[in-house]
């Protein structure tokens, strides 16, 4: 037993050895400064991943604005100098941001390539996202989220809603409840028609039961989304594996066909896939579990965040209420609970900087969003003062959580100031300053340049939505309110807003209107 636990031990140590001797990239004249870690293959990963922002922080104060880390088998030049940002964007020749993306999408989600260079689709995904969540589009989007968000809080839980009877919830449940069930309505329509059903009651207990229960898969499926992008493959995870199934069994086309109102969204990706792509029927389900997750991984926390610091703020939420109620007066909107429901367009909700300003920095607080670039030839990368080596498929990085919490930018980076992003005319602020420099990028947690999240605008909307309902119907407050603010849970860092990584108890109950 002795002898072949030394023939394994030594047997480690030389394998070690040769990576150490062999395996580790050596750093050539006129390249970044690098960091191999001591790992073989995983190299800087286990540091990174305990906490992302203090590794590059510190990192960044021992070899200045640009270096090389090399983590899971991959080489990621972490670009931080935000006054060189629009040089990565400016790359389009030498860098592919689709690469990282396309493969990402398949090893997560389990359809093959969306890449058309690999011929199972000539499909440009980005463009159809970009027409159908913008422009126009956009109107019916948040037409459809307006009726469908008063549903779920004002019939949908019903039972729950007693006059003048509070009701305690976990606000990240509540979150996830409301926002997931209304955002799958509107972009998947309803099993129902609410104009001919007579037994209508029951088709929409039905239909909150499925979706409660393709939430409930979600949730099992997004709980390792980040080991997928790792690399690690999902059968090593059961559970989730059977979770992101039966959400695919759910959106196969034929039942998608049986919906109403279905997303112009859902309704052209599903004539794209019949008449474009090479997919079978899950493989083009697949694609539509992508756009759930898509429209629900990030929208969900961005939206606690922005309520929970809005319940602990006081003066924020006077400020908002209160803009609210302007915005609702001007509209000569009547809020009632005898089944009329409010209606606000986009202009009027794009006419709330103050909803606007406690959003962005709800999600500046939060977001750990990372821009990828991958290098599709050796090529010289010319920043503002230098220039680097950069060797053929390294990833160069972007991480705006830096930018975000800096105080040369930000004013205390930690603390929650509502106005943060309001002027002195309380209109949007854009002008934020860097020793003394106007910075171009100071706000990123949808990404830049070309590979923007093309559903931001929506996003957001539905944000607003959501508040400004909450604001309307119901009383709401902490039931502690010294309750300290929940941690970021970590594990989640390059893919978005982070999650809370403990849920905050809330009550509510709706006001006597």
């Amino acid at each position: 037993m002795f002898l072949a636990s030394w023939i394994w031990g030594t047997a480690i140590i030389l394998c070690c050895a040769f990576y150490v001797l062999l395996g580790r990239r050596r750093r050539r004249q006129g390249e970044p400064p690098l960091e191999n870690g001591f790992l073989p293959y995983l190299g800087c990963a286990l540091q990174f991943g305990a906490n992302p922002l203090e590794f590059l922080k510190e990192k960044q104060k021992k070899h200045g604005h640009i270096f090389t880390c090399h983590v899971a088998g991959k080489y990621i030049h972490f670009l931080t100098d935000p006054f060189s940002y629009h040089a990565l964007m400016r790359q389009g020749k030498h860098l592919d941001w689709k690469k990282f993306h396309f493969a990402t999408s398949a090893k997560a989600f389990g359809h093959g390539s969306i890449d058309p260079a690999e011929g199972n689709t000539t499909e440009n995904f980005h463009q159809t996202f970009i027409r159908t969540l913008q422009g126009n589009a956009l109107d019916a989007l948040i037409e459809a989220m307006m009726e469908n968000l008063q549903y779920v809080m004002l019939q949908s839980r019903t039972p729950k809603l007693q006059s003048n009877t509070w009701v305690t919830e976990g606000l990240y449940t509540f979150c996830c409840q409301v926002m997931f069930e209304s955002g799958f309505l509107t972009l998947f329509g309803k099993e129902f028609n609410s104009n001919s059903d007579k037994n209508l009651s029951s088709k929409q207990e039905t239909e909150r039961a499925h979706i409660l229960n393709a939430l409930e898969n979600f949730q099992e499926f997004d709980r390792i989304f980040p080991a997928l992008v790792a690399g690690l493959p999902i059968h090593f995870f059961k559970s989730a594996h059977s979770a992101r199934e039966k959400l695919g069994e759910a959106l196969l086309h034929k039942n998608l066909l049986k919906r109403d109102n279905l997303s112009e969204l859902v309704t052209l990706r599903m004539f794209l896939n019949d008449t474009l792509s090479t997919f079978d029927d899950m493989e083009k389900a697949k694609t539509h579990v992508a756009v759930l997750w898509a429209s629900q991984a990030n929208t969900i926390p961005a939206t606690f965040w922005t309520l929970f610091y809005l319940l602990k703020s006081p003066e924020a939420m006077r400020a908002a209420t209160k803009e609210v109620q302007s915005i609702l007066e001007s509209a000569e909107e009547n809020i009632s609970l005898d089944g009329k429901h409010i209606s606000l367009n986009r202009k009027q909700l794009d006419n709330m900087p103050i909803l606007d300003s406690i959003i962005k920095e709800a999600m500046r607080l939060s977001s750990a969003s990372m821009t990828f670039r991958v290098a599709k030839e050796d090529f010289t990368l010319h920043l503002e003062n230098d220039f680097y080596n950069i060797r053929k498929d390294d990833i160069v990085a972007l991480y705006p959580q830096l930018l975000h919490f800096d105080p040369e930018i930000y004013a205390d980076p930690l603390t929650f100031k509502y106005d943060r992003f309001l002027n002195e005319n309380g209109e949007e602020k854009t002008d934020f300053y860097r020793n003394g420099r106007k910075l171009k990028y100071y706000y990123m947690p949808f990404g830049t340049g070309i590979a923007k999240c093309p559903g931001r605008l929506f996003a957001v909307h539905e944000i607003k939505q959501f508040l400004s309902l909450m604001l309307s119907y119901f009383e709401i407050e902490l039931v502690d309110n010294n309750v300290k603010c929940p941690s970021l849970d970590q594990s989640r860092a390059g893919l978005g807003i982070l999650q809370p990584s403990n849920d905050i108890d809330f009550r509510y109950r709706l006001k006597c209107l």
